[in-house]
Parts: structure tokens; sequence; C-alpha cells
């Protein structure tokens, strides 16, 4: 079955998610998490690409970002994880690969998802039951976007800057986001997007990007089409 080509668009955020193969681990020690970070910063550089989210979790990352090409997403992808995988072989003396051979991603619009997305990825590690509160955990941009703390990976988007103009407002403004648990409906349509390569959007931004790459994308749902639903539903 022919694998359908992913949609980069420039300008437009993108979420991404590298797993391990096998959904084996990724990262062994806390190490390992520094050198994927400091790796990740050099790429965001030599690609341009700005960094609104992301959490490194034991066997996957994800990433959201917004590029300014689109080649700049495979780019980075591409010589972040060879350069991490070469690290990773030389210091646990192993070989074969580490990711998975194809990374997930999903455009995502950013008027009606960019925040959300924000907060289903912030709260892996509490999905996960690693921690109670986000910012426990160590390697995410939580601490950051909810708590103010100087992060040199993000560059803040302008959604999450609308929030409030003073920074300790809109941090505030951001954890409050934080009080009421995801909708299982929202992290079902995350993940289909991923799952499926399609855009988390719908309306306009599905015709936006119909019109730039002549292909209409939208998330299909899983099993049998839905009942359409009577005036009573």
């Amino acid at each position: 079955m022919l694998r359908r080509p992913r949609i980069h668009l420039p300008g437009a955020p993108i979420h991404l998610v590298q797993r391990g193969h096998n959904r084996d681990a990724c990262f062994f020690a806390e190490e390992d998490f520094q050198v994927y970070r400091d790796w990740l910063a050099d790429a965001l550089i030599k690609t341009g690409c700005q960094l609104h989210a992301y959490v490194f979790m034991t066997n996957h990352v994800h990433l959201l970002l917004t590029p300014p090409s689109a080649e700049s997403v495979p780019q980075l992808v591409i010589a972040l994880g060879r350069r991490y995988v070469q690290y990773i072989n030389k210091t646990y003396r192993r070989t074969g690969t580490l990711w998975d051979s194809r990374y997930k991603s999903s455009l995502v619009h950013a008027d009606d998802y960019l925040l959300l997305c924000m907060r289903y990825i912030e709260l892996n590690p509490v999905r996960a039951t690693m921690v109670d509160d986000p910012a426990i955990y160590r390697w995410s941009s939580y601490r950051a976007n909810g708590l103010g703390q100087r992060d040199s990976l993000l560059t803040p988007h302008e959604l999450y800057l609308a929030l409030d103009a003073k920074e300790s407002k809109r941090c505030m403004a951001y954890r409050a986001l934080f009080r009421s648990e995801l909708e299982v409906e929202a992290i079902s349509d995350i993940r289909l997007a991923l799952t499926q390569g399609q855009p988390l959007g719908k309306g306009r931004f599905l015709d936006t990007i119909e019109n730039m790459t002549g292909q209409r994308r939208e998330v299909r749902p899983r099993g049998r089409p839905r009942k359409q639903p009577s005036v009573h539903d």
C-alpha cells in the first residue's frame, strides 16, 4: 500500500512525533536527553524552524514547530536523528536502527488547535503516570510556557503571546488551561490526525491546503462510516 506524502507547508505549525523502533527506548539515561536537546538546538538554528512546545519521553519525542519552508522539517529530523543515533550506538556499543523508519506528522490549524496541541504534548508525562504535575517533568516545554522559565529552544507562537501582554499573567492564563483534563475526543482527534498523517483542522484550513497541494486531506474516522445524525441527535 502506497504511503501518502507528508504535508509540510511554510509558516504552518506542524505536530511531529518520532518513536523508538518497535516502541523501544530511545533515551537510556539523563545524559541522553541533554545530548538530544543540545543537538535539537543546533538543528533548529540550521533549519530556521521555530519550536513552540516539546516533550522527550523514554521512547518517543513530540515537537510542535513552525518551519520556514517545506523542506525544513525533514532536514531537521534527518540531521538530528542521524547524529543522535551515532551517539547512542557509540555510547552503548550497539548497532542497528534506533528510530521508526518514518516520523509521524500533522499540520495544525493554529487558531483552533495550537494551544490544544501544546497541552496535549506537555501532558504526556501525566497521561503516562510518570508525574502528577507537568511542572515536575524536566524534559518538556511546560516550565517555560507555564512557569516562565527561560528555554533557549523555544520561540513563542503569537497565539501563546496573545494570552496576555505581561509574561506573568500570560503564564497564569496558560496554566489555567491545564486545570481541566483534555477531552477524550480532543485526544482522539490529535492521535488520529498523526496516525493518518492528516491535517488537524477543518473548514477553510482544509480548503487552503487543498488549493496549495491539489489534494483534499482530512482526518477520516476509523472503522465503518458514521451514520448520519437525524435532526433529533
